[in-house]
């Protein structure tokens, strides 16, 4: 997210991972009791940033975490995944189910990728779609700033997109577990708050 030369038109507000499955307290981690106040806080602060960029043009990309149904509706888990969450189940994070859907407030997308991993570009459309709407520049927000959004922005940063991370549009499970990948994405790509995104966005 260049301070000259701004441009737009080329910029895409990443969301990554606010569907209601996670978030909402009816979703597969609410019922399960895995929650936490940073995360639930991020769509109320984000929401202002994502209305500005859509009022100035530029792109809203959410990415869809999916667990795919298989055989009598039996979601593929990847067993590292049923280990550390074994509460989701049947339905959970189902393409096209309530669940699996972008949060109400930060609604409508531009553009809706499905991910079946970490990384958001990981055997998905995400490149494809984003070199067609001709964007070039990331302002990735999201969760979990160690996993999803961490792979993600890594992925972003070697295909030569320029990317901004949100430092307070991320958030973890635990607070020091989200500044120490902060940190660490410091060293490849520019972090900021959406204070200082939204003013280089309405200086544009």
């Amino acid at each position: 997210m260049r301070e000259a030369g701004f441009d737009i038109a080329r910029t895409g507000l990443l969301i990554v991972d606010l569907q209601n499955d996670f978030l909402h307290p009816d979703g597969a981690y609410g019922r399960a009791g895995q929650s936490a106040a940073d995360i639930a806080a991020l769509p109320e602060r984000i929401k202002p940033l994502a209305d500005a960029l859509r009022a100035k043009g530029g792109w809203i990309v959410s990415t869809q975490f999916t667990l795919v149904p298989g055989k009598g509706g039996e979601p593929f888990i990847s067993p590292h995944l049923k280990t550390l969450r074994p509460f989701l189940a049947r339905g959970d994070f189902e393409p096209g189910a309530w669940g699996h859907r972008l949060v109400d407030s930060l609604q409508p997308a531009d553009l809706t990728v499905e991910k079946v991993a970490y990384s958001a570009f990981f055997m998905s459309r995400l490149e494809y779609v984003l070199r067609r709407a001709g964007i070039d520049s990331l302002i990735v927000c999201g969760i979990v700033t160690n996993g999803g959004v961490a792979s993600t922005v890594r992925d972003a940063h070697v295909r030569d997109f320029e990317v901004t991370v949100l430092s307070d549009g991320c958030a973890a499970f635990r607070s020091d577990v989200h500044e120490t990948a902060l940190a660490d994405l410091s060293s490849i790509v520019s972090v900021r708050t959406c204070a200082q995104a939204m003013q280089l966005i309405e200086a544009a």
